[in-house]
């Protein structure tokens, strides 16, 4: 099974497409994830790039304003949906759209209706939608996204156990049912480490922090076999380490405690190495 890593443009929004394009393609990667609508005045040209860089592309859909207000979110996030289908051409399409639906405190009953507006524009463009965990969103712990597979099968993931452990400040170990079923839903994976205080550790590589990456890897490697199981012919990730606030500053600077790029490029070899078959 093929492994595709994609590079997180989250942190590097002021890097020009063309020298970000070339350097995730230095680095191995074979494209790119991005949240376009959060920069829309540079990334006008971000599509033909990388189909000129030969890197593919993952788009996210990500906070919206209008929470409070349940009809003005719907209207927005179908205005947004279709907004993200316009950053495609003939030459290339995204791989698949990563949503971050809802709140999590909207009922059943309007995820029901958040849902069916992702499947109708998946099934309009023929390109898929899927459900990242996140914290704030319908999907915030593992708990409440096993009750919500129960009754919505179809539904795909986006993995990031990271917010699941910050949120029950634990490593999930009186959870294994949920993590299995949802590990079962698994389309793509962002592959950051939390702990039970927070959704980043300080830095992967350091050895206070080997016991949180062991339980992730330990998830990761489960999905991978689930896959692998199941005839997947490829596997997509996302080294998804993030800039501040969730890379901590040293006190009284700006300075970040670890390098951003450094870690998701690191993760990406590690990962790789772990995976290639």
């Amino acid at each position: 099974m093929k492994v595709d890593f994609y590079c997180p443009r989250w942190g590097a929004e002021n890097i020009a497409w063309h020298h970000f394009a070339q350097r995730a393609k230095q680095e191995g990667f074979a494209g790119v994830e991005v949240f376009p609508l959060g920069d829309k005045p540079n990334n006008k040209d971000m599509v033909d790039v990388l189909s000129d860089s030969g890197l593919s592309y993952i788009l996210l859909h990500a906070e919206l304003q209008e929470g409070r207000d349940f009809d003005r979110y719907t209207a927005a996030l179908e205005r947004n949906l279709y907004a993200l289908l316009e950053y495609q051409n003939g030459h290339a399409k995204p791989q698949f759209i990563v949503s971050q639906t809802g709140r999590e405190y909207y009922s059943r009953a309007q995820m029901e209706v958040c849902f069916a507006i992702c499947d109708r524009i998946s099934r309009e463009s023929a390109i898929s939608i899927i459900q990242e965990t996140h914290r704030n969103k319908w999907s915030f712990a593992a708990h409440v996204v096993k009750e919500y597979l129960e009754v919505f099968p179809s539904l795909e993931l986006a993995l990031d156990f990271s917010h699941w452990v910050c949120v029950s400040e634990s490593f999930l170990e009186d959870q294994h049912d949920a993590v299995d079923l949802a590990i079962r839903h698994g389309r793509h994976l962002h592959a950051r480490v939390g702990f039970p205080e927070g959704p980043q550790v300080t830095d992967p590589r350091a050895l206070e922090n080997e016991e949180a990456l062991m339980h992730h890897l330990a998830w990761w490697d489960r999905w991978i076999e689930y896959l692998k199981e199941t005839g997947a012919e490829r596997a997509t990730i996302t080294p998804e380490f993030g800039p501040y606030p969730y890379m901590a500053y040293r006190p009284f600077t700006t300075q970040t405690v670890a390098d951003q790029w450094e870690i998701n490029c690191w993760m990406r070899q590690m990962l790789n190495a772990r995976y290639e078959t």
